[in-house]
């Protein structure tokens, strides 16, 4: 049910106990008693919400509530919060509010008794309280603080992009002025030459951008060598350099590119060309030597190894960026059938590939050039050679790879909201890092498409695992592939559709390549961490959690078996000094203390992806290390009329079975979105003096609020956030 139609229905159910309570019988009503039954509603005081409620389940007016009421006050209010889930199970949860209120069975409970429960929703809430006393009033005094003149302002603003950007600020610095010096140089140069005379600043302007497209066409390839780029990360390099921005360094070169080709192209087809066709024959004579005693045509200097190559270029350059921007990658733009197969990722994946052939004619066209005649001065191939020799030595490294892991698939399973699980077998030469992802290849779907996913399964598990939800066309014939080998689920097992080694029916084959370095990879690095996922984004942290709770189990052993080198009480109590030092270097040293998941997502069907990670992760941790807060934003915020009941029954469920009526998990679900500022102060009145990681995946919006709030608190107090944004 949508989500309006549901409040509409709840609306109307609240009108009605509203009008029986005035015992009015019109279906009409003036402006005064609107305004007054908003005051009713929008009254804060429990009073006034508990009656609210009594009376909108007590339709008869005998002051009693029978189990159907409940129930049927239940669904209503699961449809105003789109929980189809509870819908289903309201009969159940009436249930157990009667076995609460009505140990006696009399079939009824009055508003006393409906009282008590909501009285004592504190008890029931203790596992999930959110913030303490001491975060709310550092909250509030930081919100006093924010009142600062302009230039106090401007001064803030100005500290807070330096901080999140200085990394790419001196790299694009650098670029540019390198950039820059290059196109003055051959400016320079050409504007020395005899060639300007005729030509003139066309020239110069043509070959300066000509310098700086060698550059680019050089500089482009390295950010997608994800190979050097992870092994990079391991080193100080990663201090100063933005790695996590490779992908958007690239488009930032690619249209650094652009430019280059319109100043290049259409100075020389334009101006200069013309030009040399125009000049007197007076003039040419001083250019015979590099165009031929007799003065070209403008269609002789077009046809030309220059020319041809460098047209041919312009067009495969045209198609491949016309095809890699937003809207056509993400089939934003629609055209009729069969032109609907240029847009999507499949357009963009293979017109990339013309840049093979760009490349090709690029070195060509460099070796023609009619102004220049030594060998040693056609220096394209010298810009060109170490990139292009790295990038095809990574892509030869990835298709060995590819099929040196052989992977075997383990299980399927098919969620809500297209949400599609593979777990499979770990070759024995797959090392990763929790936190970083890998690429899949279906040769059922494409024998040469690769997609990135972050990884779910824990180093320390025998098999890896990712979770890949439906975006894009790739990953929709995947689903469909892989739906059509599944089966329905056995009872007690969570997923639409599953599979595994059992299943009759055979699986498609899977290539996998990687690991590959992610900014969640660095997550050892900070004594707490503050995990926050959006929908899907929530699978790289899932690896985190589990990693970090492996970790935690190591080195619980550990300790148990250093106390296994020292003698009982009661014996001679001596040990030698061989034995104490080697029970004094711990094997496994963990800096990270404490972790803080956030997951908000929209769809109640999205907790059965992780449902059995968080229930491991809330059963193993006996120390509470790891705190965890599942957000659903369909649900109105807690403390509104609509969802107070389905908060009282969840807290009541809690309480009697120890599981979430939402998730389905140990883990209580909050509703609407979260209050980050609130999250933060908690965290730092809790752990002043620590280095906090805030890993984020998800929508840029929040990306930005998070950030601002790691700078605004890292000026105010002790604790030091980092914010660390990952990047697909």
């Amino acid at each position: 049910m949508h989500r309006n139609e549901g409040f509409k229905e709840f609306a109307l159910e609240l009108y009605d106990a509203l009008r029986r309570r005035r015992r009015m019988k019109a279906e009409k009503i003036s402006k005064d008693e609107l305004y007054e039954f908003w005051s009713q509603i929008t009254d804060q005081s429990f009073d006034s919400r508990l009656q609210i409620f009594f009376d909108m389940v007590n339709k008869n007016e005998d002051g009693r509530i029978t189990e159907a009421e409940v129930k049927e006050i239940i669904m209503l209010s699961a449809s105003a919060n789109k929980l189809a889930r509870l819908k289903e199970q309201a009969e159940e949860y009436a249930a157990l509010i009667m076995e609460e209120l009505d140990p006696e069975r009399l079939g009824y409970i009055e508003l006393w008794q409906l009282e008590t429960l909501l009285l004592q929703k504190d008890t029931y809430l203790n596992y999930s309280q959110a913030l303490s006393y001491t975060s709310q009033a550092l909250s509030q005094n930081l919100a006093g603080l924010r009142k600062r003149g302009p230039i106090r302002k401007l001064s803030t603003k100005l500290g807070y992009y330096l901080e999140e950007n200085w990394k790419r600020l001196w790299v694009m610095a650098l670029w540019i002025g390198v950039m820059v010096g290059l196109f003055t140089w051959k400016f320079i140069q050409y504007r020395n030459r005899y060639a300007y005379q005729v030509m003139g600043y066309c020239l110069t302007t043509a070959k300066g951008a000509a310098e700086t497209l060698k550059l680019n066409m050089a500089l482009i390839l390295l950010p997608v060598c994800r190979n050097t780029i992870t092994w990079l990360r391991s080193t100080r390099l990663s201090r100063a350099l933005p790695f996590d921005d490779n992908i958007n360094f690239h488009k930032t070169i690619a249209a650094a590119i652009v430019i280059g080709v319109i100043l290049h192209a259409g100075n020389h087809l334009s101006c200069d060309f013309p030009r040399l066709i125009a000049s007197s024959g007076q003039k040419y004579q001083g250019l015979t030597r590099d165009f031929g005693q007799t003065k070209p045509t403008y269609m002789k200097l077009v046809r030309g190894p220059e020319g041809i190559t460098g047209i041919l270029m312009v067009l495969c350059m045209l198609v491949a960026f016309t095809l890699a921007t937003r809207w056509f990658r993400r089939s934003l733009v629609k055209f009729p059938k069969p032109f609907d197969r240029l847009t999507g990722f499949n357009a963009f994946w293979y017109s990339h590939h013309l840049f093979i052939i760009v490349y090709m004619l690029l070195i060509v066209h460099g070796q023609f050039l009619y102004l220049i005649h030594h060998w040693y001065r056609k220096t394209t191939w010298m810009y060109l050679a170490v990139p292009i020799l790295l990038y095809a030595g990574e892509r030869t490294l990835r298709t060995f790879r590819s099929g040196y892991y052989s992977v075997r698939l383990l299980k399927v399973a098919i969620y809500p909201g297209n949400v599609l699980t593979l777990q499979m077998s770990k070759p024995p030469a797959f090392r990763y890092k929790s936190g970083q992802y890998m690429f899949v290849q279906c040769p059922a779907i494409s024998p040469f498409e690769w997609h990135p996913f972050s990884i779910t399964s824990a180093p320390g598990d025998d098999y890896l695992s990712i979770h890949i939800r439906q975006l894009g066309d790739w990953t929709r014939e995947l689903k469909r592939v892989f739906s059509e080998a599944c089966e329905p689920p056995v009872p007690g097992k969570s997923g639409l559709l599953r599979a595994d080694e059992t299943t009759k029916k055979s699986l498609p084959k899977l290539l996998i390549d990687g690991p590959y370095g992610a900014p969640a990879q660095d997550y050892k690095k900070y004594d707490v961490l503050l995990l926050v996922g959006l929908g899907i984004g929530a699978t790289p942290f899932i690896s985190i959690l589990k990693d970090l709770l492996n970790n935690i189990v190591k080195m619980e052993e550990q300790a148990d078996s250093i106390s296994d080198y020292f003698p009982p009480p009661g014996q001679n109590g001596r040990v030698d000094l061989g034995t104490i030092l080697k029970a004094s270097r711990p094997k496994w040293t963990l800096k990270t203390t404490n972790a803080y998941f956030y997951w908000v997502t929209r769809e109640q069907g999205s907790f059965d992806w992780f449902k059995g990670v968080m229930n491991e992760v809330a059963e193993l941790d006996q120390r509470g290390i790891i705190d965890m807060h599942n957000y659903l934003t369909s649900v109105y915020e807690e403390g509104d009329a609509r969802s107070a009941l389905i908060t009282m029954v969840q807290a009541l469920n809690h309480a009697k079975n120890g599981v979430d009526i939402v998730s389905g998990t140990r883990v209580r679900t909050h509703f609407a979105r979260p209050n980050w500022k609130k999250v933060f102060s908690r965290i730092c009145s809790k752990h002043p003096y620590a280095k906090i990681g805030v890993f984020y995946c998800g929508a840029p919006v929040l990306a930005q609020e998070l950030s601002k709030l790691c700078f605004e608190f890292n000026q105010k107090g002790t604790t030091r956030f980092d914010f660390r944004k990952e990047h697909f």
